[in-house]
């Protein structure tokens, strides 16, 4: 994993596969910045714990894609009434994929709240 800083805050990072990703500080300052994809509430307990997220979380009542993608796309996710980004992922099949399988992982989490990553403010 590579962390790019600026003035000693991290801001993006990337995967072992070279896809970079902003942080959910730089993500809630600029939320339009990625794809968006929404969980419902069944889901948040499981994303905030790490868990990758599952077609059906995204598919249910409650959930919506707003943003259509491919497989391999950076997204954000957010939660059902919630405002702000509760993590950042990696899409692991096409939205439409999503709907029409509507089972098996649909979204790799690379970064959750309150994981390592949120919890580094500042490196010093």
């Amino acid at each position: 994993m590579q962390v790019a800083f600026l003035n000693e805050v991290p801001l993006f990072y990337s995967d072992r596969d070279n896809h970079w990703f902003p942080t959910l500080r730089i993500l809630h300052q600029y939320p339009h910045m990625m794809p968006k994809l929404r969980t419902d509430k069944g889901a948040i307990k499981f994303v905030l714990s790490g868990a990758n997220i599952m077609c059906p979380g995204l598919t249910s009542a409650g959930a919506s894609i707003h943003d259509e993608v491919e497989a391999g796309t950076p997204v954000a996710i957010y939660a059902e009434d919630k405002e702000h980004a509760m993590a950042v992922g990696l899409t692991t099949l096409s939205t439409q994929e999503m709907r029409d399988v509507n089972k098996g992982i649909g979204v790799e989490l690379m970064h959750t709240l309150n994981d390592g990553l949120w919890k580094t403010t500042k490196m010093d």
